[in-house]
């Protein structure tokens, strides 16, 4: 339920006359958004499951959620590219078909192997579906139908997160897990028709896709995590895992020099001239890399140590997400009397706290003493976190790199995610491999991860008082329900 900042697209002309079926297209698009946003929360409940049904040790399981987010935020920009390049509906629907077909192999997977690979491909298929559906929503709306428009976008999108705990608990408790993967075919084949139906062709722009940066950044990317999450076998001085590392900063290195030199850049650099987008992006990175890692750990807390059913799990983490929403609610009007930046740092520091909070989680804990408390405390931080960090980053930028922008954050955040889920996998594993296979060292390791959480959620309130230059809330907030003041 990590949450997702829908980009902005970037700006197009607009028809002469609105399209009479836009609002039909809107249901469509906005379902699709739904199922992405859905299924990257809903495994989390069924991650014990997946673990004991195909055997897999700790830190195998967390590559069910990091190859997802992985190759979903390493290719956000690039499929939002092809969608302007190649055409939306085309790209939209490629990346539709994507997502099913490895849907349907995730449900079928027998091995570890397999269903990590079907997931690196629904990752990479809603990479493609995402942006192109979202900049398929703007171009179909225009004037004051645009917010309205956005605003069922971002309602839609966001309450897939807590649908997802919801639904993940239901399927996996009745059916099992399989049916968390299988329950996306039946919505795209609906949306695969309504697309058909509803939503315009559209013919792209042309020009190149800059494959050479999208595949230095997403290997480089993917080595840095893996590197990681190799450190809990080999120790972080080992020649494994140090050759991994070396080799994904020289990967990155030669994304940023790729970027330097191509015409048409995946990501130009020249928007990091920006203090607002540079430090925003600096504190989601930090803030990403707690979140997947949060979720990610207290599914398996409530279920390996409180011994929670799939349905009592995904229902006693409601009240975090519905937390979430409230402060995403509030958030503009926070910052309307003390300032964005003021609730930039804010966020991260409850953040901070919650974690904190739940790394004191005991083997004999309660919902009550151990879980609502921290829970309700996480929410608030990720809601005010995420408003803030959104606003932060598009304060002082021109209309023409609003599509940029967003893309930019919301890759971060998933990035960021990626690389915080391997690492507190890996401290997670060592800890419980030092103490023993038992009850209390398995929770031991929860807790070390739970405290690393918060030390990295500290270092983004740090980074935000520190770096973060003030902005004008009545310039920059989103009206309340719009896609940036949503969460998952």
């Amino acid at each position: 339920m990590d949450a997702l900042l829908t980009p902005p697209a970037s700006p197009t002309a607009q028809n002469s006359s609105p399209h009479p079926r836009r609002w039909a297209a809107l249901a469509v698009l906005a379902v699709a958004q739904f199922m992405v946003v859905l299924d990257s929360s809903i495994v989390n409940i069924a991650l014990p499951d997946i673990g004991t049904g195909l055997h897999m040790s700790a830190p195998s399981l967390s590559w069910v959620v990091t190859a997802y987010v992985l190759t979903f935020g390493g290719l956000l920009m690039l499929g939002g590219r092809i969608a302007d390049l190649r055409g939306r509906r085309s790209t939209f629907l490629t990346g539709l078909v994507g997502f099913a077909t490895a849907s349907a192999v995730a449900g079928f997977a027998s091995s570890a192997g397999m269903l990590i690979a079907a997931r690196a491909v629904q990752g990479s298929a809603a990479a493609l579906m995402s942006p192109a559906a979202l900049s398929l929503v703007t171009t179909l709306f225009a004037g004051s139908e645009r917010p309205k428009a956005l605003g069922v976008w971002g309602a839609v999108a966001g309450s897939g997160g807590a649908a997802g705990v919801l639904l993940g608990g239901v399927l996996t408790g009745t059916l099992g897990w399989p049916a968390i993967f299988f329950v996306n075919l039946p919505v795209a084949a609906v949306v695969a028709a309504g697309a058909l139906r509803y939503v315009p062709r559209s013919s792209g722009t042309g020009g190149r896709v800059d494959l050479p940066g999208a595949a230095t950044l997403t290997a480089g990317l993917g080595l840095i995590v893996y590197g990681l999450s190799q450190s809990h076998d080999s120790g972080f001085g080992s020649s494994l895992v140090l050759s991994a590392l070396g080799l994904g900063a020289v990967l990155l290195a030669a994304f940023v020099a790729t970027e330097r030199a191509v015409a048409q850049p995946l990501v130009p650099l020249r928007i990091f001239r920006l203090r607002t987008v540079t430090s925003a992006n600096a504190v989601m990175a930090a803030v990403g890399a707690t979140t997947v890692g949060l979720f990610f750990f207290l599914s398996l807390y409530l279920q390996r140590v409180l011994h929670y059913t799939p349905l009592k799990a995904g229902l006693s983490q409601l009240p975090l997400a519905l937390t979430i929403t409230a402060a995403a609610w509030l958030a503009p009007r926070l910052a309307a009397r003390t300032g964005v930046k003021t609730v930039l740092v804010t966020g991260p520091l409850l953040l901070t706290a919650g974690l904190g909070w739940f790394s004191t989680a005991s083997v004999h804990g309660t919902y009550a003493g151990d879980v609502l408390g921290p829970a309700l405390l996480v929410g608030a931080g990720l809601g005010l976190s995420f408003v803030s960090i959104n606003v932060t980053a598009a304060a002082k930028v021109a209309p023409s790199d609003a599509g940029l922008a967003g893309g930019l954050i919301n890759t971060t955040q998933q990035v960021g995610g990626a690389i915080g889920l391997a690492l507190l996998s890996a401290i997670a594993t060592s800890r419980t491999a030092t103490a023993g296979p038992t009850l209390a060292s398995v929770n031991s390791g929860y807790q070390a991860a739970f405290l690393t959480a918060a030390a990295i959620a500290a270092a983004a309130a740090l980074l935000a008082g520190l770096i973060a230059p003030r902005t004008s809330p009545r310039t920059s907030l989103p009206a309340p329900g719009s896609p940036t003041g949503r969460t998952r």
